[in-house]
């Protein structure tokens, strides 16, 4: 059994449709309506943890060799922006527990039975449960069990693991914790601004060196993709989310550790000719924009762990490497 076939890096995508070179998706279905789940209230927004950005003009994109044409990086334009607060760190278990206790919410992951796991993180008894791989990128398991709350499916678990990214929650399970927490998710312009911490046009949010003075600086892949991880960083699988220095702006992890949910739609034309102030995509779309790269990218099959860097999944798909972020208007 094959699951979401066509998702291949570096692939020409369809209007609508980024690559998807370290995020399988799980077709869209009938059973995902897109809209906040019974029994989500909205919360009044709570400012701990999150830090206050005045906006203004910055440059978006890259026209770096390193960049992804297809993907839309480029071209580099000037993005206006009005204040606003974003959160330090990725959704951690620990607050997503919350969230579920105070709401009985389900994410989409557990109501469809399954999610994707890297094949690595298998237990033996996980491997049983294996309902899927993804043709063009084998190293991804459809797991039946795999959750927020079994990140490897069947015998793991969060339990010491509550500072680390929550996982396996789709976009909309991201806008209910959102709605509930009484904040939303980031533009895509707002999360790139955010991420680059102050710096004009650099690679990474500290610089252009990845690993300044050989000091790791986010989690990612190193090695052989996927056969070998030396973990040279300290990670195989997510991180805490106050691990590594924090950007100019006091953000941690923006690259690395998990991709991160943005609230626009996704489209590798629509920004060349877009709005320049405040923008929040096209109207309309198939998948929405993930940011930031995760512990799976290497510079030989992924390298969008670089801030003007950008993919896409559909809006009900959940992965072992997607999480997400707040952000709040002022």
């Amino acid at each position: 059994m094959s699951v979401g076939e066509g998702e291949r890096a570096g692939r020409t995508p369809r209007d609508g449709i980024a690559p998807s070179c370290c995020v399988p998706t799980r077709r869209i279905s009938e059973e995902s309506s897109g809209r906040l789940h019974k029994g989500v209230r909205t919360g009044k927004a709570s400012l701990e943890g999150m830090i206050a950005l005045p906006g203004g003009r910055f440059l978006m994109g890259t026209d770096d060799g390193q960049g992804f044409q297809q993907d839309g990086e480029g071209p580099v334009r000037k993005i206006t922006l009005a204040p606003f607060y974003i959160s330090a760190y990725a959704t951690t278990n620990a607050e997503f527990w919350t969230f579920v206790n105070e709401t009985g919410y389900e994410t989409e992951a557990e109501k469809f039975g399954w999610s994707f796991v890297f094949y690595m993180f298998l237990s033996p008894k996980a491997k049983k449960k294996v309902r899927g791989v993804v043709e063009s990128a084998p190293w991804w398991r459809a797991v039946r069990g795999a959750s927020w709350r079994r990140p490897e499916g069947p015998g793991s678990a969060i339990k010491t693991r509550m500072k680390h990214p929550v996982v396996h929650v789709s976009y909309n399970d991201a806008l209910a914790f959102c709605d509930w927490a009484g904040k939303r998710l980031p533009t895509e312009a707002e999360w790139e601004y955010a991420a680059r911490g102050g710096f004009e046009q650099k690679r990474y949010p500290w610089g252009d060196t990845l690993t300044p003075n050989q000091e790791h600086r986010c989690n990612i892949w190193q090695g052989e993709f996927p056969t070998r991880n030396t973990v040279n960083d300290g990670y195989a699988g997510t991180a805490p989310v106050d691990s590594f220095p924090p950007n100019g702006f006091g953000l941690y992890n923006v690259s690395g550790n998990v991709w991160e949910w943005c609230l626009d739609w996704f489209s590798a034309t629509f920004h060349v000719g877009g709005p320049r102030e405040n923008p929040t995509g096209p109207p309309a779309g198939n998948s929405r924009v993930i940011r930031g790269g995760s512990y799976l990218c290497h510079k030989s099959y992924c390298n969008r762990y670089r801030v003007a860097a950008r993919s896409s999944n559909t809006p009900d798909s959940s992965t072992g490497n997607s999480g997400f972020r707040c952000a709040a208007d002022t």
